[in-house]
């Protein structure tokens, strides 16, 4: 092989060797500090297509996870009014039962009247109040509403369960005559049945959106794994390449500075 201080044949192959390992750690601790093994297209094509698609559905499913929580607070809100509205008519029960005593004076009847009557605004305030995200279920004409329930825009139908007074036939009753009282406990009896039948409604519904809530999130659950066995990155087995390709490219920094003294030889022949 010809002596040149032109060409350096062993100089360049060790220079290709270690710009390929520096290439090589520097990839390596790219895994290391992002904890990937895929942190872009250059570094596998089709496994970041793929991971990409299944982020997608990922960010999809917490849009739904988002709507399920808002529609599940809703309905709740609404039960929790209604179990209000259940109480406070047995306790109006109570009163109507006291009022339709025979030979009740006008004075106690008076009295009975007018716990009942704020018995019955209260019922109209717990039902004004019961409002989330600026949807109201159970006033006087509320409107159904839906829930999303998939990514491909499945909904769960929400209907509105009206448990005002007016609604209830409770909103004229009057305990100040014995006729009143009367018809009253009719009326009381009919608004509890109804109370307690719309509370069932909306306690399904909220069960339904419930599970389809919890199966969402083990949806979630299920693609990020998947994206992880994709994309993520063995640590212990990145920090045992990060120490060879270390030790290789000091090796490689030696073997270059062996090749570039190469052409001091030369000088042997002058």
């Amino acid at each position: 092989m010809a002596l040149s201080v032109n060409t350096n044949a062993g100089a360049a192959i060790a220079l290709q060797s270690l710009n390929l390992t520096t290439r090589n750690l520097e990839r390596t601790q790219l895994n290391i500090s992002t904890g990937l093994k895929v942190n872009g297209p250059k570094d596998d094509a089709s496994t970041f297509a793929i991971a990409q698609t299944l982020r997608g559905e990922v960010s999809g499913l917490n849009a739904v996870k988002t709507a399920l929580a808002n529609g599940e607070a809703t309905v709740n809100v609404a039960i929790d009014a209604g179990q209000s509205v259940a109480d406070l008519l047995t306790e109006m029960k109570a009163k109507v039962v006291q009022a339709n005593q025979a030979g009740l004076d006008s004075n106690s009847r008076t009295a009975l009247n007018n716990d009942f009557v704020a018995l019955r605004n209260q019922i109209q305030d717990v039902v004004n109040s019961a409002e989330f995200n600026g949807i109201n279920l159970v006033k006087s004409g509320a409107t159904s509403s839906s829930v999303l329930s998939s990514v491909d825009g499945s909904t769960i139908a929400v209907s509105a369960q009206a448990l005002d007074a007016t609604t209830l036939g409770i909103a004229t009753l009057d305990l100040t005559s014995s006729a009143g009282a009367a018809s009253a406990l009719t009326a009381i009896d009919t608004a509890i049945t109804t109370t307690s039948n719309k509370l069932a409604a909306l306690g399904s519904v909220s069960k339904r959106i419930e599970v389809q809530s919890d199966f969402t999130k083990k949806l979630v659950d299920v693609f990020k794994s998947g994206i992880g066995n994709l994309v993520d990155a063995d640590l212990a087995e990145e920090s045992a390449k990060l120490q060879a390709l270390q030790i290789k490219q000091q090796l490689g920094i030696q073997a270059l500075a062996i090749a570039n003294s190469g052409p001091q030889a030369v000088l042997a022949l002058f």
